[in-house]
């Protein structure tokens, strides 16, 4: 195999560990170590010289641990076997992470248990090259960012996913509107992460908690926006909240058509529904437009004009005739 005489590693950003394909080497041997870049050396499985950014030349000054290891050189370019692994220093602040299934948490203010999903990112750097090689990346002949997120996402997952359960419930706060607590939980998850990735020579740089949700077809979520809902109207609504509700379902009844018998039967539930909910209507409406004109209600209506003698409303204002009366206490009308 023949003697390389220049190193160097010009590849994607995301490859944090690549390791140089031969291993024939020799005194005088250039490696070139870009910025953001260390190049280890290796030899019989021990990790031995650093060299930092720049060119260098192997000399046995510069590399002397792994000069120990290897016969001294007698002139020229003496070969030696060695390996050499780039380490890519630079900040990689767009690694993804997510819960891949949702968190069943029992949600404070409802008392119900809601499926919680959580998403963001982190930002990474390698800080110490002999533990990151030697603890991670191993033998393998690259290393990459995507391979790191797995490699730290048991830890990850499981301190996220207890401190969100457990800032939810000792917090009391609604999952529906945690996204005000974001910031704060992630610096505390950040600092919780930190020590484990500082075991393998990675720094954890920043740790984003970019959503707190919760799957928006899931049946109990879709109850519980429905009577949150429910409750918004009522609370704007105030007391013509019954009146909305009873219209809305006489104006669904009313289009409820269909044909034969069950048409009949329908239009004569209707008919006894209006007729029994007649009274309470005109009432309702004129609650809801107090400018509109009074309608006559109730037996009253169908006795004439002037309505008959013992008469309980008044035909022309729909008011309650007092017992005997001969004109309508509230418009003057004459009853009889």
């Amino acid at each position: 195999m023949a003697i390389i005489d220049r190193v160097k590693y010009d590849g994607p950003g995301d490859v944090l560990v690549w390791r140089f394909p031969s291993d024939q080497l020799s005194w005088g041997t250039q490696v070139i170590v870009n910025q953001a870049q260390e190049a280890l050396f290796f030899k019989g499985g021990k990790a031995l010289d650093v060299l930092g950014p720049g060119t260098h030349t192997l000399r046995t000054a510069n590399i002397p641990l792994l000069r120990g290891l290897i016969a001294a050189p007698f002139g020229g370019e003496t070969p030696f076997a060695a390996e050499i692994y780039y380490v890519n220093k630079a900040v990689d602040l767009d690694v993804k992470w997510g819960t891949n299934n949702p968190i069943p948490i029992l949600d404070p203010k409802y008392n119900v248990f809601l499926p919680v999903r959580a998403f963001g990112q982190f930002g990474i750097q390698v800080g110490d090259s002999r533990a990151f090689v030697t603890q991670i990346s191993a033998t393998s002949p690259q290393f990459t960012a995507d391979q790191l997120s797995n490699y730290f996402r048991g830890v990850l997952l499981t301190k996220a996913k207890d401190y969100i359960a457990e800032t939810i419930v000792k917090r009391k706060i609604d999952v529906l509107e945690i996204a005000a607590y974001l910031e704060d939980m992630s610096g505390a998850i950040q600092e919780k992460l930190s020590a484990d990735f500082a075991k393998f020579g990675v720094n954890l740089v920043n740790f984003y908690l970019n959503s707190v949700d919760v799957p928006e077809d899931d049946d109990t979520v879709v109850r519980l926006k429905k009577a949150l809902a429910d409750k918004a109207e009522l609370d704007i609504l105030g007391d013509k909240y019954q009146q909305k509700r009873t219209l809305d379902v006489m104006e669904k009844a009313a289009g409820n058509e269909g044909g034969g018998a069950g048409a009949g039967m329908g239009l004569g539930a209707g008919l006894g529904m209006g007729m029994g909910m007649g009274q309470m209507m005109g009432g309702m409406m004129g609650q809801m437009n107090p400018n509109a004109p009074q309608q006559p209600q109730g037996p009253a209506a169908a006795a004439g004009a002037a309505g008959a003698a013992g008469a309980k409303f008044c035909a022309q204002c729909g008011k309650p005739l007092e017992p005997g009366a001969r004109f309508c206490a509230s418009c003057g009308a004459k009853i009889g």
